[in-house]
């Protein structure tokens, strides 16, 4: 069984690492690993690429940055002859970005099998690109693994037969609990300063947030009154720092004195700063997992969260972008009101329930149909 895994961006390298390595105890299954370069910069991809053991690709599809259109429009574009060269039994792509829609996209319409990688998850917010990527690729997929019980519930909802869903687990779990000692024992605190539970780690990415100066400058307003209290640690996305330099020319930040924007870190690095944090604030939907998965509480700066289980069972907390809800969710963190569970499966071996139910799908289950046209894999 020839299968092709898509990654593209920072959040698909922790998915698709554990997959690769649980592949090793099927000799059936022979994969390729495709990375489109959504995500092409040193921090984002490479040095991913070595801190986890994932291999070189076999392909890089080189694609690069653009609006949500050209950039799925140009990975399409270029993955249809991958597809038609490698000729795999599956497509497997993982999480909601725009590798994952459109290599779906392209591996359907050429007759391909699509098994999708933390399926189910629903924010019921379409403004958001991530929401729209992984609805429709549930839609069109054939094997879809599950996270959490919200997608279970999700999928059965929207009538996806049960026999194509599978609670398996979280991927970015196996990635996080094989990787921790390791760490645990880098140098990223002493380099930056910081004691163990006595700082706060800052991350901010998505549009609603970085790309409003008014969002922003509510929740920095937030950020004035913790970091009064606890150092907060932000690794500045690329996108925000045009708005983050505005609002230091206007005077913003003159009196955050514990506020330290520093580069963005490596996998081991930043997992190490997330693990010995006092807190967490983030719009990030894997750093709501990860930061469950290690007991550490979390703010969610976001009206919704995919990842529901994060709040019932985990450490996390929906706050939105008010700056006193964000206050009134911090004083229940440093209360240590916060239940702090584990989620079921959450346990490092989702990969390898993946791996073993791959390896018994039929042979050729969704046979691909002979290619028009024969193209030269880029």
């Amino acid at each position: 069984m020839r299968i092709v895994n898509v990654c593209g961006a920072r959040p698909n390298f922790m998915k698709v690492a554990p997959l690769m390595e649980a592949y090793r105890a099927h000799p059936r299954i022979e994969p390729l690993l495709v990375h489109t370069g959504q995500h092409y910069d040193a921090n984002m991809s490479k040095l991913f690429f070595d801190e986890l053991g994932i291999p070189k690709p076999d392909v890089n599809l080189e694609v690069g940055s653009g609006s949500h259109a050209v950039q799925t429009a140009e990975i399409m574009k270029r993955f249809e002859p991958v597809v038609a060269e490698a000729r795999p039994d599956v497509v497997l792509v993982v999480g909601d970005v725009n590798s994952t829609v459109a290599c779906a996209l392209v591996a359907r319409k050429m007759g391909v099998a699509v098994a999708h990688v933390e399926a189910g998850l629903r924010s019921f917010d379409e403004t958001m690109p991530e929401e729209i990527n992984r609805t429709l690729t549930d839609a069109i997929s054939n094997l879809l693994f599950v996270t959490e019980q919200s997608g279970m519930d999700n999928l059965a909802h929207e009538g996806v037969a049960a026999e194509r869903v599978h609670f398996v687990g979280n991927v970015m779990v196996d990635t996080l609990m094989s990787h921790l000692e390791r760490a645990r024992g880098r140098d990223a605190l002493q380099r930056l300063g910081l004691a163990s539970k006595q700082y706060a780690v800052l991350t901010l990415h998505r549009p609603s947030n970085v790309d409003s100066a008014a969002t922003l400058a509510r929740l920095f307003d937030a950020l004035r009154v913790i970091q009064n209290d606890l150092p907060v640690v932000y690794p500045a996305h690329p996108r925000t720092r045009t708005q983050l330099d505005a609002m230091t020319s206007a005077g913003r930040f003159g009196d955050m004195h514990n506020l330290r924007l520093v580069e963005p870190q490596g996998y081991l690095d930043f997992l190490c700063l997330l693990a010995s944090a006092r807190l967490v604030l983030t719009d990030s939907g894997g750093i709501q997992e990860e930061t469950t998965c290690l007991q550490v509480p979390c703010l969610t700066l976001r009206e919704n969260t995919e990842r529901p289980a994060t709040c019932s069972l985990g450490s996390n907390q929906l706050v939105g972008t008010d700056p006193e809800r964000i206050l009134a969710g911090y004083e229940r963190a440093m209360s240590g009101d916060l239940p702090c569970q584990t989620p079921p499966l959450w346990d490092g071996r989702a990969a390898e329930r993946i791996a073993a139910i791959l390896s018994q799908w039929p042979d050729r289950a969704a046979a691909p149909r002979e290619p028009q046209a024969r193209s030269e894999v880029r």
